[in-house]
């Protein structure tokens, strides 16, 4: 099993490009080269300035590269397919211009990536993790949901050569075991692949052991989180907001909480996977100062253990 581990600006509270209290970039790129990690993604649009030298200068001074680009937006309304089809251009003539890692051996597809992540529905946001009481779409908005992935990652792949992966997310309309089943037979594989994040799966009632193993075929990339287990419990019985959960420490470094690491990567290894996992920790950005020693925490667990 060869394997990079990267990181993501979320660990910074980093998710909402709106939110007036999101840390400088470059604080976020200095941390995240001072925590031991090699490369990150680029966050959500508009966070990192698109087409900047600056970006590429400051990403080589401080040895970084970017492994993938994120759309986290509304991908079920049929009026967004324009705005989507623009962030994938933007997003991708971006990521493809800067610097990337050296491609592991038995990588499945080079970098970079675009995850791709359903976002922005309150009747979904403030049911996550809650199969049970989570409304589904119906088979007429899924199939506009399906198309305009579709549309997204034939872009990126035919003009740009990207690679989309499609990241379940808490909160959005691909969460459940029963929405990553119909995604995988909707989506076929020759067009996107999956990115499994073993938090959100543990959120939506998964095990992420058996859920990296069932997708084993269409696992392209990997995200880790850890999962403070009584913090959880505790959201779980409350009407809270996905964020507002991370904002009162759901996702804690990895090592700390319920998620068994020694376990994923015998799975890992057991499925022959090869390539990149990127740490996240979401949390709210007005906690920013703890996030250097959380993620160094989460750098130096996973290295312990193995990764």
């Amino acid at each position: 099993m060869t394997i990079t581990i990267t990181t993501a600006p979320c660990c910074w509270g980093v998710d909402d490009v709106r939110n007036p209290n999101l840390p400088a970039w470059e604080r976020v790129f200095d941390e995240a080269a001072a925590a031991g990690y090699g490369g990150l993604e680029l966050g959500p649009y508009g966070y990192v300035p698109l087409g900047s030298e600056r970006v590429v200068t400051a990403l080589d001074e401080r040895k970084l590269s970017i492994v993938a680009g994120t759309i986290f937006d509304d991908l079920v309304s049929p009026e967004n397919h324009a705005n989507l089809l623009r962030q994938t251009d933007e997003i991708c003539a971006v990521v493809t211009r800067l610097p990337q890692p050296v491609e592991v051996p038995g990588q499945r597809f080079g970098t970079p990536y675009l995850t791709v992540m359903d976002w922005g529905h309150d009747q979904r946001d403030y049911a996550a993790g809650h199969s049970d009481r989570a409304p589904r779409l119906s088979d007429e908005a899924w199939a506009g949901m399906v198309a305009n992935i579709k549309a997204i990652a034939a872009l990126a792949r035919d003009k740009y050569g990207v690679r989309a992966v499609i990241h379940p997310h808490a909160g959005g309309y691909i969460e459940f075991a029963d929405e990553i089943e119909r995604i995988a037979d909707d989506v076929p594989a020759e067009l996107a692949g999956f990115c499994i994040d073993t938090g959100h799966t543990y959120y939506a009632g998964m095990d992420p052991v058996e859920t990296l193993k069932k997708f084993a075929d269409r696992l392209d990339y990997v995200h880790f989180k850890d999962i403070d287990e009584t913090v959880f419990r505790r959201v779980l019985g409350e009407k809270i907001r996905f964020f507002d959960a991370c904002a009162q420490g759901v996702m804690c470094p990895i090592g700390r909480g319920v998620i068994d690491y020694p376990a994923v990567k015998r799975a890992l290894e057991e499925i022959g996977y090869h390539g990149f996992i990127t740490v996240e920790q979401e949390r709210d950005p007005l906690s920013v100062s703890g996030s250097l020693a959380d993620v160094k925490e989460s750098r130096d667990y996973l290295r312990s253990v193995g990764f």
